[in-house]
């Protein structure tokens, strides 16, 4: 496969924030991914007086052309304003849990506003959401699994989505999710789900 039809996303440790930590850190997963650029850099978490040094060193790499988009991962509106105060260049991707469970709408219509766009981690929650009754009777109306009925909802939210799963049956039934669509009565009846409920740490309490 061709590099070019494959896009490589990793992420900062929180433990290599920092400027000069972030420059050899990224130098580490290349080497270790054996690439010679990435597609997208993140920054894990907001770590508290560090993260600001840490994008500083990312623009430094995209500008050098090593990395062809950065963004930040856990990041609350809070924390976005205070990188922007010296940030060159916007983050392109603020990548946070989201599932029907922790819909996460005010943090989504931030991003929107800043024109960043959203990425979802933990899409399917957990297995409290996949044996819903309502997710379940959309999944039986569209003849799909209650998982496609939840990575469709994202899809058309426009969030990227990063469902996990090194099950190749599941891998591929994750991506089947672009031959029907859910009515606007069904993508409410999802939306009616959040409860603000996290299986992740809160960016907060981090």
């Amino acid at each position: 496969m061709n590099r070019h039809q494959l896009f490589i996303t990793t992420k900062l440790w929180n433990d290599d924030q920092g400027y000069e930590e972030t420059l050899r850190a990224f130098d580490k997963s290349l080497k270790t991914l054996g690439l010679d650029y990435l597609d997208l850099y993140l920054i894990h978490w907001p770590v508290t007086g560090k993260f600001k040094y840490s994008w500083r060193a990312m623009e430094h790499l995209y500008q050098q052309g090593k990395v062809r988009a950065i963004g930040v991962s856990n990041f609350n509106p809070h924390h976005i304003e205070t990188l922007l105060e010296d940030a060159k260049i916007r983050p392109a991707i603020n990548q946070f849990e989201l599932h029907p469970l922790l819909s996460q709408v005010p943090l989504r219509a931030y991003c929107a506003e800043q024109n960043i766009q959203v990425e979802g981690y933990s899409p399917l929650g957990t297995g409290k959401v996949l044996t819903n009754s309502s997710v379940n009777e959309i999944a039986k109306m569209h003849d799909k699994t209650a998982a496609q009925v939840i990575l469709r909802w994202t899809v058309q939210h426009g969030i990227i989505t990063i469902p996990r799963s090194i099950n190749p049956e599941h891998v591929v039934s994750n991506a089947n999710i672009f031959d029907f669509e859910l009515s606007a009565y069904e993508m409410e009846q999802i939306d009616t789900l959040n409860e603000d409920k996290r299986n992740n740490s809160d960016p907060e309490d981090f």
